[in-house]
């Protein structure tokens, strides 16, 4: 097992190869090991060079509802007002610390996700 830093794409690709060979190693081996090490490196690497940007708290709110297959109803019930929806999707009104606090517990949006700053349309 020789196993080395990601620094180019190259290695990058050959990590991924050899992830994929590893994949059905069995626990506590040494190959598995080697996958865990790869994983952690390969992830580092993403990390790095292909970042993913904090969601939008409208558009993670709206994600969250269509994976929980709630409507704009159900998300009225959830924060006491449904015209308050209606004015938050229109990004009329930004959220309140309240709803902020109701979206992170009921359906599980971070909180850092949720505070991020979004343009109002006046």
């Amino acid at each position: 097992m020789e196993i080395k830093p990601i620094k180019t794409e190259k290695d990058y690709d050959l990590a991924l190869e050899r992830v994929n060979a590893l994949f059905d190693a069995e626990p506590n081996t040494v190959e598995a090991d080697e996958l865990d090490i790869l994983v952690t490196l390969i992830e580092k690497y993403e990390q790095i060079h292909y970042p993913i940007p904090e969601p939008d708290p409208i558009e993670a709110i709206k994600f969250m509802m269509e994976q929980n297959g709630l409507t704009p109803t159900d998300l009225g019930i959830l924060l006491n007002s449904r015209s308050r929806v209606s004015e938050i999707f229109k990004r009329k009104r930004a959220l309140t610390i309240t709803q902020i606090r109701v979206l992170n517990e009921k359906l599980h949006i971070p909180a850092e996700t949720l505070i991020k700053e979004y343009a109002l349309n006046k």
